[in-house]
């Protein structure tokens, strides 16, 4: 509850918070009685980038203060660092610092800002898929500042695309069935989808009439992404081939592939 400089002292701290990505040694720096007591990036999911589409995504700030929250005057970063040396990768922002400001009560506030992540910009390269911290600064009405760091940890992960295509189709009963397919993953350096290699892949089927899939067997992607397999053909049914994902790519599930058994 000190108006003298604590304005000036949120002022400062933004403009450090653009400079500098969180995910090193910080620490909180506050003024005041203000406190930051929740932030929430997408909505508690992970985000998943492509290799050329932008994604946007959300960080919600909640802030608590006697005074209450000053609207528009909360503001979120994030950013990753995967190097032992402290050099920085990524940054990403709100291009408007007001986001949209809901009051819970006299003394709460939540501020949810809108972000962009660009394949070409922020992740800079695949090394920094996995996990990015967040900080995140609020200024109380009468003039108590909060910078908290760190104050929220999310997924980043490359988008994985899983294809599948079982043959012959028709196919004569008991007789061996070909299944194919790829798994690739966006790639952040050539802007394109590459093979996903040496990644464990369970082959699925579904009997024509029943709700459940059964695994068959797991089959390893080779030097490429590429996966083959053979299995036979006992009644008709959905093949697909399902993927657990890892700390830097996204569960997939190809579409199915129909095969009736003559």
């Amino acid at each position: 509850m000190r108006q003298r400089t604590a304005v000036a002292g949120f002022a400062g701290a933004l403009a450090l918070s653009l400079l500098t990505v969180p995910g090193t040694a910080q620490a909180d720096d506050f003024s005041g009685d203000i406190r930051i007591t929740k932030v929430v990036v997408n909505g508690g999911k992970d985000i998943v980038l492509g290799a050329t589409a932008v994604k946007t995504f959300t960080i919600a700030v909640t802030a608590t203060d006697d005074s209450g929250i000053k609207t528009g005057k909360t503001w979120p970063t994030m950013g990753h660092t995967p190097l032992p040396n402290g050099d920085y990768h990524g940054l990403v922002g709100p291009d408007n610092i007001a986001g949209k400001c809901v009051r819970q009560s006299s003394t709460t506030t939540t501020c949810t800002h809108t972000l962009k992540m660009n394949p070409r910009i922020h992740p800079q390269d695949n090394t920094t898929a996995g996990t990015w911290t967040v900080r995140a600064l609020a200024l109380a009405n009468d003039g108590d500042y909060y910078t908290k760091d760190p104050a929220a940890k999310a997924k980043v992960l490359r988008n994985s695309r899983l294809t599948v295509n079982a043959s012959p189709e028709p196919v004569k009963k008991n007789k061996t069935i070909t299944v194919t397919g790829a798994l690739t993953r966006a790639n952040w350096q050539t802007y394109k989808y590459g093979g996903y290699t040496k990644q464990p892949v369970k082959l699925q089927f579904k009997k024509k009439g029943t709700s459940t899939y059964k695994t068959l067997n797991t089959v390893t992607t080779d030097s490429k992404g590429n996966l083959r397999t053979t299995t036979k053909a006992t009644a008709d049914g959905y093949f697909r081939y399902s993927f657990a994902g890892t700390p830097t790519t996204p569960a997939v599930t190809s579409t199915a592939d129909y095969v009736d058994v003559k």
